[in-house]
């Protein structure tokens, strides 16, 4: 496995208050972005403040399933909610807190204690939220839903 990677981003300001970015040429899709509406941005648009909650979500539900696998922890879902707390500090605008809100959805009872560890691992395993400087709260809520007898 090597020790580095890159990866490859670009973005263009197209018209008005709107612009997109796209990745890699294996990327299909590009996506448009405008600065969030408090900024002078247009509404309903993705902003860099949505990608990079959307980072977060993705990083780790990835590492979630990761980790649950090679633990061989049997789930039936996951969701994660993030929010971020965008604060101004001298020097300008910056988060200073992320909560991360998994929910995991069990089958079997006896399986939360070990999903609370995998929840945990998982968060210090994101190599998004780890890359932060912001503060990284983590709020999981473990569900079990039992199988439904066909």
């Amino acid at each position: 496995m090597e020790n580095q990677y890159f990866y490859h981003a670009k973005a263009q300001w197209h018209m008005h208050e709107r612009g997109s970015v796209e990745a890699e040429h294996a990327v299909p899709r590009s996506i448009h972005f405008s600065a969030p509406p408090e900024f002078g941005g247009e509404a309903g648009m993705w902003t860099p403040e949505h990608f990079l909650m959307a980072a977060i979500a993705s990083c780790y539900v990835a590492t979630f399933r990761a980790v649950a696998n090679t633990s061989r922890l049997e789930y039936r879902g996951l969701e994660v909610a993030v929010d971020g707390l965008l604060e101004k500090q001298e020097g300008g605008f910056r988060f200073t807190k992320v909560i991360l809100r998994p929910s995991v959805i069990l089958n079997r009872e006896e399986d939360r204690e070990r999903a609370v560890r995998m929840v945990e691992k998982a968060e210090r395993a994101c190599l998004v939220s780890r890359s932060l400087s912001s503060t990284v709260v983590l709020e999981p809520k473990i569900l079990v839903e039992a199988t439904a007898a066909v």
